[in-house]
């Protein structure tokens, strides 16, 4: 296993806790630093948390400097560049990289959700366990308090960096962050493990919705109409996310408005023409299918209602 370590008071916290844990256990456990290269001296911080881990018990050591570029704002691409760093350790080690989002990271990220207007995938938080690219990601402390990480920090007498994105208003965490503390004043004390609580509903019953959508059969670039369109809602938009995505459409670029315009093809049926997918990719209703580019159901073209 290899701990993601920023240096921060969860991710030392953690690595500590594991370099403990792990030989205790017979298992072997390292630790990676990602230097976004956004600060001064992140290069030089990034040596000390590797040094430290060295010195920790921790190997291999790691440190991984990235270029954060790309779409989504500062936060999303700083955040794709980490997680390639992090998988492409995860992959070279054959290891599991353990992360240390807490319960307040948690009930942040269903608040931004709720900002957003997510749907339940958002709101159901971050997952205990998700693979991504093979390489399989932990939050151990995900039930954890991040009071308590900084608490164990200063009984182990370690100094975690503090990170100043982490109060900068220019981002979008750091503000419900500043915001959480008043929220808890005018609904309650309870509002953190609440909200962590709501992701754990949530994702108990995406993860249901998910293994009802699975079971259905997606022909090549192929869906039934009648097949469709006897399926609940929240079934048949999920069915209609992955025919999009196995017809090559970039889950990063496939919107909510894609997927309703897709389930307009099955039940608001006014004749209207195709589909455009992100990826250049065209759905469209003939003879009682939805159809993917180069597919076929025969020459006959269905008609659209009276009236519409």
């Amino acid at each position: 296993m290899i701990v993601a370590c920023s240096g921060g008071a969860d991710s030392l916290a953690l690595a500590s806790a594991t370099a403990f844990v792990a030989p205790r256990l017979g298992l072997t456990a390292g630790l990676v630093t990602v230097d976004h290269g956004l600060q001064a001296g992140s290069d030089l911080r990034a040596k000390q948390v590797a040094d430290w881990a060295t010195g920790t018990g921790l190997t291999p050591a790691l440190v991984a400097s990235v270029s954060v570029d790309g779409p989504g704002g500062p936060e999303a691409a700083a955040r794709d560049a980490r997680y390639r760093a992090l998988i492409r350790a995860g992959a070279e080690h054959g290891a599991v990289i353990l992360l240390g989002h807490t319960l307040d990271d948690q009930a942040e990220t269903v608040l931004l959700a709720l900002a957003r207007g997510a749907g339940p995938r958002g709101l159901a938080g971050m997952p205990e366990r998700r693979v991504r690219d093979g390489v399989t990601f932990l939050r151990p402390f995900l039930p954890v308090p991040r009071e308590q990480t900084r608490a164990a920090c200063v009984e182990l007498g370690l100094a975690p960096w503090e990170d100043p994105h982490n109060v900068d208003p220019a981002y979008s965490r750091a503000r419900v962050r500043a915001a959480l503390p008043v929220l808890a004043e005018i609904l309650g004390p309870d509002l953190v493990p609440n909200l962590a609580r709501t992701a754990r509903l949530v994702a108990a019953d995406v993860a249901a919705l998910d293994a009802l959508a699975a079971a259905v059969d997606l022909a090549p670039g192929v869906l039934s109409i009648a097949e469709l369109a006897g399926l609940p809602a929240a079934v048949r938009t999920r069915v209609l996310r992955a025919f999009a995505l196995r017809l090559g459409a970039p889950g990063g670029a496939l919107s909510s408005a894609h997927i309703d315009a897709l389930d307009a093809l099955v039940t608001a049926w006014r004749g209207q023409g195709p589909v455009a997918l992100p990826g250049g990719i065209e759905v469209s209703r003939r003879a009682g299918w939805l159809c993917g580019p180069g597919t076929s159901t025969g020459t006959r073209s269905e008609s659209s209602p009276a009236g519409g």
